[in-house]
């Protein structure tokens, strides 16, 4: 499949224009020249807008433009207390005049009093969203949520993250985005980076790459840092999961499933548990770029880069693209940890 076909191919699928896409390619100097090469770029899908940016932007384009097609009033989507495509999603219902449901459970148990109340569940509210707050796994009460809503109004579900096949779709196009972007400053990266949790991200971008490749062939290898599961082989298999649909749904034979590169050492003691780490990343880069980073997602990613850099993974004039998938409206909810950095 040509970029041409590939744009072609989505331009055939429902979608609603909510990210203020492309985003920006922008290099690193600053960092790259402290860490002695290599060249670090980053993809600012911060920069999407939508109540602060992230790379929820991406799939909601999708999502939504599908649940507007079909007629949906009203969504219903998962995630935890702090989820950023929790407060992506009220954004764009909101602006799109869809009433929205936030089922949030306490995935983190933090210690922090803002944790419930500030970050992203303050823009939740300020959004319109109706927060329904359920313990981890309370299955029964995730049913009763939905059979209320089902009652009474045409429902349209979004998975956790937004991440099934129809979701991915929005980084198969960010797929394009690289390409376009890479070709004009003549780089060809070494790898692609990302914060990968709710596969739908990975899955995009390698579904995205291949077809643009041609089957059996990948424009870029794409390293995803796991943040959130505690057994690896679950991530892996949701990636080939949504691959899989994919490829069913388009009637292609990507060779990308054999291609999924997870590396699980910086996830720390569990999701959203700050590792110190993550804290030195995200001070480094803010103090030379004036960039910043959250400690959940983006931040591990970035701290993963850092550490594979020092370890020679990378030759110093190499390219390499970190995604940033935005998240630091969740900055404040962890003011302790940050406190303990400067004393």
């Amino acid at each position: 499949m040509t970029t041409d076909s590939l744009t072609t191919q989505l331009a055939d699928i429902p979608r609603t224009v909510l990210g203020h896409l492309p985003t920006p390619l922008e290099k690193l100097t600053r960092l790259s020249e402290e860490l002695g090469g290599p060249n670090i770029w980053v993809k600012r899908d911060d920069c999407t807008g939508l109540a602060l940016g992230g790379n929820k932007a991406r799939k909601l384009e999708y999502l939504l433009g599908e649940a507007v097609a079909q007629g949906r009033d009203t969504v219903v989507t998962f995630g935890a207390i702090q989820s950023n495509h929790a407060r992506q999603t009220a954004a764009a219902c909101a602006k799109l005049g869809l009433t929205c449901h936030l089922v949030l459970s306490d995935q983190v148990h933090s210690e922090d009093a803002r944790y419930k109340t500030g970050g992203n569940v303050l823009l939740d509210r300020l959004c319109g969203a109706t927060l329904h707050f359920v313990a981890p796994d309370d299955r029964d009460a995730i049913r009763d949520v939905l059979s209320k809503l089902g009652a009474s109004t045409h429902l349209y579900i979004i998975p956790g993250g937004g991440s099934n096949a129809t979701g991915a779709l929005g980084y198969a196009r960010c797929a394009l985005e690289l390409r376009e972007q890479t070709a004009a400053r003549n780089i060809t990266p070494a790898s692609i980076v990302h914060a990968s949790s709710s596969a739908g991200t990975q899955a995009g971008l390698l579904w995205g790459f291949d077809q643009l490749c041609g089957s059996g062939a990948r424009a870029y290898d794409v390293l995803g840092i796991n943040v959130y599961h505690d057994e690896p082989k679950t991530l892996t298999n949701n990636i080939a999961k949504i691959l899989q649909d994919l490829d069913a749904r388009f009637g292609t034979q990507s060779a990308c499933s054999a291609a999924i590169q997870i590396n699980h050492a910086y996830r720390g003691p569990g999701y959203g548990q700050v590792t110190g780490e993550t804290l030195a990343a995200i001070q480094l880069t803010a103090s030379l770029e004036g960039l910043i980073f959250d400690p959940v997602y983006s931040g591990k990613a970035l701290a993963a880069l850092i550490d594979q850099i020092s370890v020679g993974a990378f030759a110093k004039d190499e390219d390499v693209i970190l995604i940033h998938t935005g998240g630091s409206p969740a900055l404040n909810v962890y003011q302790d940890s940050f406190d303990k950095v400067f004393g």
